[in-house]
């Protein structure tokens, strides 16, 4: 009996993360980042180059070839189609949250460690990037992995760690190059006091490992390039530490990280605080190592809302902290109960309220996306409602779950995370149902990419081209009966009957498909 019992359990922590991590409808991707990826590791399957990432015919040198490598080896073995070239996001993602479940157990202990990959999995940020085909999550699994295995490491015996050690910096290299500075950087009083792992042989052979497909990958790359790739790779590091595009503030994270790990925010940055005058070794994991990487990213010039999903795991594990020293504070416990039980529900419930009389009809939703939507807000408001004090610590971690669980679920199963660009893509299947278009490569002026716009539409455009063509300079290279996108509207029209125009809508707009008479 207790066996049975033992494998339901297991069972059950394994079928209640289904909702939130699997979506078998219809998708489509956004332009960037992921789109781009996802375009580069189909010219990898086309043109058989598995070793210089491109754009169109040019060399795309700024970044590796990692996550286009794995999305194109995915969709060889699983089938060309979309579902496969998520796979890598969604196995990372899987394993992040069991990592997560492991240093639960291993910080803490066994009692309550499905709840840390729970608020993980509930969280913006992490949920938003789950399902993006992008090295984010990738690269943020590898740093918990490395984090575990750091933790893990009690003494010099413990070599499987230590070698795991070594061998997620190269291959966190390979996805996301210097970034893996930071956690490195942060873990820096965490080494004072393990400080013979640096003396271990099993931490350099771990090394070498991680860094042998970058090595490879150098080697390769090499012959065709004028200086090493490295180099290459250094100047995308220096305009980033530059004032850019993305710079911004000093202060940028300290709204951005609350704002994306809702709604377990102010859980997690008290349980960042509590754990300092906790246990020595704890709170240099949980505490000095997050922030500590908020800081150096801040100096940063580049800011974005990604970089900290490295630290996801470990505020997910400082949210329930927060969330047992609330419960336990007789000085804060009255105020915690009042605000998840009141406050909290009738914000979420004007929200929605508000949404549904007001703006329901300003945006772009459609009536399944607007229903998921509506019921998941009502299902998490009303779940907080039924916090009281006299429920158990066991009973409120369950009810503080079901409300996010529930929202994000019907979020994924909406399509609003997975079909981003639903409205592109619906276009699209009607221009492949076209008879001409059939069985006939269409070839992309790139001319026309002039700005974001037209870069962020032709990504997405090319990659729901049943058969994507080359790229040609201006149409005026076209030959006869061959189709292109375009955005030479002047050219079309003065052109004395020389292209057919075959299809324009205001979604593909300012691209159209013609046709060379």
């Amino acid at each position: 009996m207790f066996s049975k019992n033992s494998k339901f359990k297991y069972l059950f922590k394994l079928i209640i993360f289904v909702p939130l991590i699997f979506y078998f409808g219809k998708r489509s991707y956004i332009a960037f980042d992921e789109g781009f990826y996802a375009l580069q590791a189909r010219w990898i399957l086309e043109k058989g180059n598995w070793t210089i990432p491109l754009w169109w015919d040019e060399y795309v040198l700024d970044r590796t070839i990692g996550l286009q490598f794995l999305i194109a080896k995915s969709q060889e073995l699983f089938g060309r189609n979309i579902f496969s070239a998520y796979l890598p996001t969604t196995t990372a993602s899987v394993l992040m949250l069991f990592i997560t479940y492991k240093l639960h157990e291993e910080l803490f202990n066994k009692k309550y460690a499905i709840i840390s990959p729970l608020i993980l999995s509930t969280t913006y940020l992490w949920f938003d990037y789950s399902h993006l085909a992008t090295q984010d999550i990738i690269y943020a699994c590898l740093v918990t992995i490395g984090l575990l295995s750091i933790v893990k490491i009690k003494s010099k015996d413990n070599k499987f760690y230590i070698l795991l050690f070594g061998i997620w910096i190269g291959l966190a290299f390979m996805m996301k190059t210097f970034l893996v500075f930071v956690p490195l950087i942060s873990l820096l009083p965490y080494f004072c006091i393990k400080r013979n792992l640096l003396l271990s042989k099993f931490f350099w052979v771990g090394l070498l490992i991680g860094f042998i497909p970058f090595l490879f990958w150098t080697l390769s790359i090499n012959p065709y390039l004028e200086k090493n790739i490295i180099f290459y790779l250094v100047e995308k590091f220096t305009s980033l530490s530059n004032k850019n595009t993305f710079t911004n503030s000093f202060h940028y994270y300290f709204w951005n990280i609350p704002a994306t790990f809702l709604p377990w925010s102010l859980f997690a940055i008290i349980g960042t605080i509590y754990n300092i005058s906790q246990s020595k070794e704890n709170k240099y994991i949980l505490t000095f190592f997050p922030l500590i990487l908020i800081v150096t990213l801040s100096i940063f010039s580049t800011k974005t809302p990604y970089y900290p999903l490295q630290v996801s795991s470990i505020f997910s594990l400082n949210a329930y902290v927060g969330i047992k020293y609330l419960f336990n504070s007789k000085r804060y416990s009255q105020i915690f109960l009042f605000i998840t039980s009141k406050i909290i529900p009738i914000f979420i419930f004007s929200l929605t309220f508000t949404y549904y009389y007001f703006f329901k009809n300003t945006i772009y939703f459609n009536s399944k996306e607007n229903t998921f939507l509506i019921l998941g807000l009502l299902f998490l408001g009303l779940s907080w409602s039924f916090i009281n004090y006299k429920k158990s610590f066991k009973e409120i971690l369950i009810i503080l779950i079901i409300g996010p669980y529930l929202f994000t679920s019907f979020l994924l199963q909406s399509g609003l995370f997975t079909d981003r660009s639903r409205e592109l893509r619906e276009k699209m299947e009607y221009v492949a149902s076209l008879d001409i278009v059939k069985n006939q490569p269409i070839k992309v002026d790139k001319s026309g990419i002039k700005d974001a716009l037209s870069q962020s539409k032709i990504i997405r455009i090319s990659l729901l081209t049943p058969k994507l063509g080359e790229g040609l300079e201006n149409i005026d290279q076209l030959k006869k009966s061959e189709l292109a996108w375009t955005t030479d509207h002047k050219k079309i029209i003065n052109n004395d009957y020389s292209y057919d125009l075959i299809y324009e809508n205001e979604i593909l707009k300012p691209w159209k498909l013609i046709l060379k008479k």
